[in-house]
């Protein structure tokens, strides 16, 4: 009996052809590939038969809809999923503004316009327009960088990890490195200073305690062996209460007394005085620079709000050193991130242009009773749109940097609330991250955010856009009403 009611809903199942012909299939042409549209249905067949075959009464298969229009309705959306982009914009409400899963920094207008402009066409990476002959790719930021920090050279590679192992395998293979206790720090990933300085040839010497470092640990710990000093910038954590650590000019003195290279990894890295527009101090790469420090590392896509990128800063003959080694060709970053870094970096020379139009300086700086008013003017129109089945509200929380910088900031902000009492709101975070582009957001009591903080200004429209597509119906259907 089983076996026969199986097999008659497999006789029903249409033939793939038969599918095809269905109207919206054969109208959609060549926007799709023919290849695919073919594999998706024989797809759908399959899953169709695999349902059928593992029923283990027939009432399972009561509601089971086979007919050709309607398998034809399910290849098209799947066929539309499969060639949508992986890697997609999505609105970050989380209040989280370096966000690593979201991608770190947005880029500024400038940058994205020097992207599509490098490329669209051919470029000068690697070619001179003055002498007609091939020239260097660093050459296109290497004197901005300069001017910014004050460095005497310059250069980028693909991530701040890579310039620390670069740095370190450049000077110090073979040899050792002295860095406090309370400076080896785990970044993202679960990647740590001792394993990537491992990684670079160079011998961890540890000195200090956790909490604890003076000038004399670091000079009774320099051996015939020792060849740089390294200091760390806690950039995704602090330390506080009974603490001591060695500044960078008291270091820099050391390494002058013995002749050693004093190198400064400040991770996050940041050009502008932060502690001027009511956020924690944060050291600026030209204040390294200014102590003396020989070699400066840095992130491109944190603080600074550029594309991802490793920077190194500092003095010509460590930078020389550092440039002829083989593993920076493997470390080297494409015309893309060079675009958009010059760019960013070029906006730098205004400190006003660069906090107006730099994405993340802007969410850091935005005055929170701008926020309230977008925030007021955003739960007003979702309240109106979405109607009586949803409670829509203002809640005041603080906001985050993240992306591993400046953790002890905490920034005032609003999000807007929402909550439906027919559908949780882990339901409803899920719904959201399906929405055109996908919204991603927090939950907190019970209630879903939306933090305004961690969106762009011209993001609102996208965001109630959005929403409404998506959840509009969703409080009218759990109610049983609608029209």
């Amino acid at each position: 009996m089983t076996v026969e009611f199986k097999q008659r809903y497999l006789r029903l199942l249409p033939a793939v052809d038969r599918i095809l012909q269905e109207k919206i299939l054969a109208e959609i042409g060549e926007e799709f590939p023919r290849s695919l549209v073919v594999e998706t249905v024989k797809d759908v067949v399959s899953e169709k038969r695999t349902i059928i075959s593992r029923a283990a009464a027939e009432k399972e298969l009561e509601l089971l809809n086979i007919s050709p229009p309607v398998l034809a309705r399910e290849a098209l959306e799947k066929i539309r999923g499969r060639m949508e982009y992986n890697l997609q914009p999505v609105l970050n409400a989380t209040g989280v503004l370096l966000h690593t899963n979201l991608g770190r920094a947005p880029l500024a207008a400038a940058a994205v316009e020097a992207v599509r402009g490098v490329g669209t066409y051919f470029s000068n990476l690697e070619f001179s327009l003055n002498t007609g002959r091939r020239s260097s790719r660093y050459e296109h930021v290497e004197e901005l960088l300069c001017g910014l920090t004050g460095a005497e050279a310059a250069l980028v590679v693909n991530n701040n990890a890579g310039a620390v192992f670069l740095a370190l395998n450049s000077l110090a293979d073979g040899k050792e490195v002295i860095v406090s206790r309370g400076e080896l720090v785990e970044i993202g990933g679960s990647f740590r200073l001792p394993e990537v300085m491992a990684s670079s040839g160079a011998f961890l010497v540890e000195v200090g305690t956790t909490n604890k470092s003076y000038l004399r640990d670091y000079k009774k710990a320099i051996s015939e062996k020792t060849a740089l000093l390294l200091k760390v910038h806690t950039s995704n954590f602090k330390v506080l209460g009974f603490t001591a650590a060695v500044a960078s000019q008291s270091l820099v003195g050391l390494g002058r007394e013995y002749g050693l290279t004093v190198m400064e990894d400040l991770g996050s890295g940041v050009l502008v005085d932060l502690s001027k527009y009511g956020l924690p101090y944060e050291p600026r790469v030209q204040d390294s620079v200014t102590a003396g420090v020989d070699v400066v590392t840095f992130s491109g896509d944190k603080l600074l709000g550029g594309p991802q990128a490793g920077l190194i800063v500092g003095k010509k003959k460590h930078l020389d050193i550092i440039k002829s080694n083989q593993l920076t060709r493997a470390l080297r970053v494409d015309k893309l991130t060079l675009a958009a870094l010059e760019a960013t970096l070029r906006l730098y020379l205004d400190e006003r242009k660069a906090l107006q139009e730099i994405p993340v300086l802007r969410m850091l700086t935005i005055p929170s009773g701008v926020l309230q008013h977008r925030a007021e003017g955003v739960a007003a129109e979702l309240q109106k749109k979405l109607g009586s089945g949803w409670q829509v509200g203002i809640f005041r929380e603080k906001s985050r940097v993240g992306g591993g910088s400046l953790p002890l900031a905490s920034l005032p902000s609003f999000q807007v609330s929402l909550e439906c009492e027919n559908i949780n709101a882990g339901e409803l975070v899920q719904k959201m991250r399906s929405s055109k582009p996908p919204v991603i957001a927090r939950v907190r009591k019970q209630k879903v955010l939306l933090d305004l903080r961690s969106l762009q200004e011209e993001e609102d429209r996208l965001l109630l856009e959005a929403l409404v597509d998506t959840l509009g119906d969703t409080g009218q259907e759990r109610h049983g009403g609608g029209k």
